[in-house]
């Protein structure tokens, strides 16, 4: 339902047909004395998901829109830089990193959204930057 719901928003938006991408969240199961033991951490997956709708939209600007938060980032790929809409950072920072790497990145159309709770500590954010890459 989720997915259907972003998908049919960015179609509303962006007037094309977007891939679809499940990320889960993800929680971490820590034992004690981790801090100062090497840090050793089990992550698994949980029942929790971001889900993207992307497609290319064939020019130098990268397009964004936030589900729950109803709103938008707009960003050009030459010279990328930190967007004032600090949420739009986590996918900006994905394809700063994609191009420093050397890859080519074309404009794109994003509609995101999910139910993972932000500042729960169950990876929102990285659930975002994972299905962004």
């Amino acid at each position: 339902m989720l997915a259907n719901a972003i998908g049919a928003k960015f179609t509303t938006l962006f007037h094309s047909e977007p891939l679809l991408v499940r990320s889960p969240g993800r929680n971490n199961l820590i034992g004690e004395h981790t801090d100062y033991n090497e840090g050793f951490v089990l992550s698994t997956a949980n029942d929790k998901q971001m889900v993207l709708a992307v497609a290319k939209n064939d020019t130098s600007t990268i397009r964004l829109f936030a589900f729950y938060l109803d709103e938008t980032a707009e960003a050009g790929l030459e010279g990328l830089k930190p967007s004032p809409v600090s949420w739009a950072n986590y996918i900006l920072d994905v394809v700063d990193q994609l191009q420093q790497a050397g890859h080519q990145i074309g404009g794109f159309d994003c509609a995101f959204g999910g139910d993972i709770s932000m500042e729960a500590g169950l990876s929102s954010s990285d659930a975002l930057e994972c299905g962004a890459a």
